[in-house]
């Protein structure tokens, strides 16, 4: 008999919340019937408008929460928070938060990996120290409210622009720069891109930071950027460690923020980040994690689960500008870096160059294809590192990693589930978990980098 959803569109309904579902939001029921509702605490009895039903679950609108948990829910901070695409975790502890984060992966595993002793394995999620002002990069499209240029973020699932004055997770000198570039296109009225009439110049501002030193890049729709001159001078001026002022041009009707043009109108394009003791050079394109403590914390675990001894091939799979490699290479014998971005393998080399390490060797390609061929040609390795996108690994890799001698694995991840469905499959291919470390490199938000160590079984 076919069952018939107990709530409808536009109802109004009273719920418990007793969960949370990956993006972090509450979950209530209805005889059984799960109700999803965005910025709902676990414990809370709330109030819900039905936005949406489908045949096996419901979308709430919070209303009012009836019966607050004052133990677990937090003040918010930010003044565009739910309107703004980007925290979605602010009205939850800290605490709560490190908690949520280790039971999203831990259900992951369990139910979508099937792996029998997951909460034996799963550690307690690494707290970030700084749960606030911690992002060192921010992109910030432009857009014109109410016949003025502004800035901002986008609001969830849309191009709306919600204008910002601050951002509570980003770094003080980022926000100074924002500020400083917002008003500096409102007093030489410089027209912000429009998408649907693809008129205006100035499409998204990019802000980079390491610890002494900030890249501004504007991002145009055409070759000019009037008064530039002036952007840095008030940019110089007010912000002491601004390095450079980059002018990318996308001139492409498309949804990717950078172009593949750049111009260096004022100082550098070059920033140099230290991590664990090396020199890196960053320029806009690089990929780079956004928070620099626990992006130190997180190679340490790398390290630490590799448990190098000097004498192992190491093979690092996505390896982007060679963070991971270099840091390995003073604890193996030979690092071999994979990466499909031509433009990460250059800065990887040049990296290798800047700390003066020899043992390392950059690979250009996508990792299904390199991987396979550098085992079948015999390349075999003692260890290996992935750290795949979001998607994951495809099935070429994991079953080359099976047959290229590796005695242990370490999966660095960015998706709880993706991970999940890849530890199934090296699971079937004779790689037992024996370690799994959450690292909150995103507080505020549902995002959760892992760490796991996997050995070969014989």
């Amino acid at each position: 008999m076919k069952r018939t959803a107990p709530v409808k569109k536009n109802d109004e309904i009273s719920i418990k919340i007793d969960a949370y579902t990956s993006e972090g939001y509450g979950i209530g029921r209805v005889d059984g019937f799960a109700v999803f509702v965005p910025y709902a605490v676990k414990g809370e009895t709330v109030n819900v408008h039905i936005v949406k039903a489908e045949k096996n679950y419901a979308i709430g609108k919070l209303l009012e929460i009836t019966e607050e948990n004052t133990d677990d829910r937090a003040e918010v901070l930010c003044t565009a928070y739910k309107r703004c695409g980007g925290c979605t975790l602010q009205h939850m502890k800290y605490e709560k938060q490190l908690e949520f984060k280790r039971e999203r992966v831990l259900g992951a595993l369990m139910h979508l990996g099937r792996i029998e002793n997951a909460d034996k394995i799963v550690f307690n999620t690494l707290s970030a120290p700084s749960p606030l002002r911690y992002r060192n990069k921010a992109s910030f499209p432009f857009g014109t409210v109410n016949g003025k240029v502004t800035l901002g973020f986008f609001s969830p699932a849309s191009h709306n622009l919600v204008p910002v004055d601050d951002c509570p997770i980003q770094d003080t000198r980022i926000v100074s720069a924002m500020q400083i570039t917002r008003d500096w296109a409102k007093k030489y009225g410089i027209s912000a891109f429009d998408e649907k009439t693809c008129s205006g110049i100035l499409r998204h501002l990019v802000l980079r930071t390491t610890e002494k030193s900030m890249l501004v890049t504007v991002v145009t729709s055409g070759k000019a950027l009037p008064f530039a001159d002036r952007l840095w001078d008030a940019l110089s001026a007010q912000i002491p460690d601004v390095a450079g002022l980059v002018q990318n041009i996308n001139d492409r009707n498309t949804n990717v923020i950078l172009g593949s043009s750049y111009k260096t109108l004022y100082g550098t394009d070059t920033l140099y980040d230290e991590i664990c003791g090396l020199k890196f050079s960053v320029r806009t394109p690089s990929f780079l994690q956004v928070n620099h403590e626990q992006t130190q914390r997180l190679y340490e675990k790398v390290l630490e689960f590799l448990d190098l001894h000097g004498t192992e091939t190491v093979f690092d799979v996505y390896c982007g500008i060679g963070t991971i490699s270099l840091l390995l290479a003073s604890h193996a014998k030979s690092v071999i870096g994979i990466e499909s971005v031509r433009e990460a393998v250059e800065d990887a080399r040049k990296n290798a160059e800047i700390n003066g390490i020899t043992n390392t060797e950059f690979v250009t390609g996508e990792a299904e294809r390199v991987l396979p061929e550098l085992v079948a040609k015999g390349s075999f390795a003692d260890a290996i590192v992935i750290d795949p996108p979001r998607k994951g690994c495809e099935i070429q890799v994991l079953q080359a990693i099976a047959q290229s001698g590796a005695k242990k694995l370490v999966y660095v991840s960015c998706n709880p589930e993706t991970l999940a469905r890849d530890m199934r499959i090296l699971a079937d291919l004779g790689f037992c978990a024996k370690a799994v470390q959450p690292v909150d490199m995103f507080p505020q938000t549902a995002h959760v980098e892992t760490v796991v160590c996997l050995i070969r079984e014989e």
